[in-house]
């Protein structure tokens, strides 16, 4: 066993677990005082939830034996075969397990983003099952497992596919589908603690280190340049945010989160392929990008409530397609469009978009089964009172 390996994607597991309650206070942060609780705690359940699943069958059907390109088979069926002794790279296969998991646990999280403040939490349950198995698990044996995408040379260091595509869109869909917030449009619904939301922005700057570094799956130049990469994209995020508001008002500082958030969403599929200057570029352009997409998304009226299209759809849609653009073979050992690779930059945009529209579509039936079996939302009384009591009864203060 390669002991600094193995202890470098155990702390990595660790940050990115970290960023499962990162995102609950960051959306928490950001809803009313009556649902802080809710939205948090829906950030535990993924967790929970997504524990359950991933050791019992989602492992399985994400990197099992790959089945038509499209899943993975039961061989390791809970975790049969997932050994904790060195595998041929050097650390266990329960560490890579582990590892994924969190992946699997903070994806489903930041789909939360599409039902806050109104969402009954038991359905909520049903829907976190359902879609794991079917959206998340088979797009991750897609890029990951040996699935059609990464047969077809797809390159997704981190999982600009697997996690910010599929996260942002299903938020899209789900958001469609359950409707908008009660007064939403009408009277303004202001964020109801900004510094939780900053404190949430943190830890997700935080756990993006070991997100990015460690899927390096090793301690190499690839993991070096995936941790420089990800805060530079996040810096450059986050200051083109700033920029891009300030012009049009103040630079709020949640506007800043925001975009150092959309910069590392957008460097995630790139960090191990692309140069720290390229990062910054790539951060930039996503810092802006997500901050119209924002305006557009509320110039429609859509109540995605807490942006995760805005930020992580569209912000993994930039990444994916700048990998396919700017690989470096030298940094990671592949080249990009820029290095006169054009089939590289096809294959991204291929699994970009079909990972955009199965996402898309599947969470759309998911959602639209649910409503119609047992429903999605809270009563309008619930929803006045607030999802704390309703569904938790407790109080935040």
């Amino acid at each position: 066993m390669d002991t600094g390996v193995t202890c470098w994607l155990m702390v990595s597991a660790l940050l990115v677990m970290l960023m499962t309650p990162g995102v609950g206070l960051f959306y928490g942060g950001l809803v009313r005082k009556k649902n802080i609780i809710s939205m948090i705690a829906l950030s535990f359940v993924c967790l929970a939830v997504a524990s359950m699943h991933w050791i019992l069958i989602g492992y399985s059907l994400a990197f099992g034996t790959d089945v038509g390109g499209f899943i993975g088979n039961l061989d390791y069926l809970g975790l049969s075969g997932v050994s904790a002794d060195a595998g041929p790279a050097g650390y266990p296969p329960m560490v890579f397990m582990i590892f994924q998991l969190f992946f699997a646990a903070v994806t489903v999280t930041i789909v939360t983003s599409a039902v806050a403040e109104r969402i009954r939490l038991s359905s909520f349950i049903v829907f976190c099952l359902v879609w794991l198995t079917v959206v998340y698990c088979p797009i991750a044996h897609w890029a990951w497992g040996g699935g059609w995408a990464q047969q077809m040379g797809l390159i997704d260091f981190a999982g600009g596919t697997v996690v910010e595509i599929c996260s942002g869109f299903s938020a899209l869909a789900l958001a469609i589908v359950i409707g908008k917030r009660a007064g939403f449009g009408d009277y303004s619904l202001e964020p109801q603690n900004i510094p939780i939301a900053l404190l949430g922005a943190a830890l997700l700057w935080f756990g993006w280190f070991g997100f990015n570094a460690g899927s390096a799956l090793a301690l190499n130049s690839s993991a070096v340049v995936a941790f420089v990469n990800t805060n530079s994209a996040a810096a450059a995020g986050a200051l083109a945010w700033m920029f891009a508001s300030w012009y049009k008002g103040k630079p709020s500082s949640l506007g800043m989160v925001s975009g150092a958030i959309a910069g590392m969403v957008a460097i995630t599929p790139a960090a191990g392929f692309v140069t720290p200057l390229v990062a910054v570029l790539i951060g930039i352009v996503a810092g802006v990008l997500c901050y119209y997409m924002m305006l557009a998304r509320i110039s429609k009226n859509l109540d995605e409530s807490l942006d995760a299209w805005a930020i992580h759809g569209m912000g993994g849609l930039w990444g994916t397609l700048a990998t396919g653009i700017f690989a470096a073979a030298a940094i990671g050992g592949f080249s990009g469009l820029i290095e006169g690779n054009t089939s590289q930059f096809l294959v991204n945009t291929l699994g970009a978009f079909v990972a955009l529209g199965y996402s898309f579509i599947v969470t759309w039936i998911i959602a639209t089964g649910i409503d119609r079996i047992i429903g999605l939302r809270v009563t309008e009384n619930e929803e006045y009172v607030g999802l704390d009591i309703c569904q938790h009864g407790e109080r935040a203060a």
